[in-house]
């Protein structure tokens, strides 16, 4: 894929299913926290699952899905410590680091936005060592609104300026993308494979990727 480069002065990119494989997070809500919550509960497995799943998608959206507090508070549970026995499962997807590099390489501004909890990013930028790599690294929680609000990207300028203009996201979910194109940022991409244990999404209406070499070289050469 040939973005228009010399146009894009900012990046923002997205962390869970984006630049990290979400199979960790899908074997976490979906495997991992059930199994805990029926120990704790004396609940069978699949009925742990039911409860579980249930109650994640009322909230399917909102900021509290992504929290860690909200969680441990709703299920009586150490959310970070759950998470910390599976965080072998972190993983950087394949080509991430060189398109990391390639942007500040290009003179590019390079901002992680996530929805991810304060918590549950620490752990990640710990584990992966990705950190250094950005510009500055931006919480949803920090801002109050879920990247899927439209009303999130104007309190995300006050915060970090960027042209929207003149401005990429890169996600992996298709409502976070619909609320950028409402604000007006004009380079938006969908992460077609968020979870390498899965198939590719399906036709999203964005121009996406597989994986990120299909961006490498960012200014092809003559």
């Amino acid at each position: 894929m040939n973005l228009p480069w010399h146009e894009i002065k900012t990046a923002l990119l997205d962390m869970d299913g984006t630049l990290l494989d979400l199979r960790f997070d899908t074997h976490f809500w979906m495997e991992h926290l059930p199994l805990r919550y029926g120990e704790a509960r004396g609940l069978e497995l699949q009925a742990a699952q039911a409860y579980i799943h249930g109650e994640i998608e009322t909230l399917r959206g909102t900021l509290e899905w992504y929290s860690l507090d909200f969680w441990s508070k709703s299920l009586g549970l150490d959310l970070l410590a759950l998470k910390r026995e599976v965080q072998h499962l972190i993983a950087v997807h394949p080509h991430v680091v060189e398109f990391l590099d390639a942007l500040r390489s290009a003179g590019k501004r390079v901002v992680l936005v996530t929805n991810a909890h304060n918590d549950s990013l620490h752990l990640k930028l710990q584990r992966t060592g990705l950190g250094g790599h950005f510009d500055r690294v931006v919480c949803a929680h920090d801002l109050g609104l879920p990247k899927e609000d439209p009303a999130f990207w104007p309190r995300l300028r006050g915060l970090e300026p960027f042209d929207p203009e003149h401005t990429l996201l890169a996600d992996d979910t298709a409502t976070v993308l619909q609320s950028a194109a409402v604000y007006g940022i004009r380079h938006l991409l969908i992460i077609k494979r968020p979870d390498s244990g899965a198939g590719a999404k399906g036709n999203s209406g964005f121009p996406g990727v597989d994986d990120f070499s299909e961006l490498l070289p960012l200014v092809p050469e003559a």
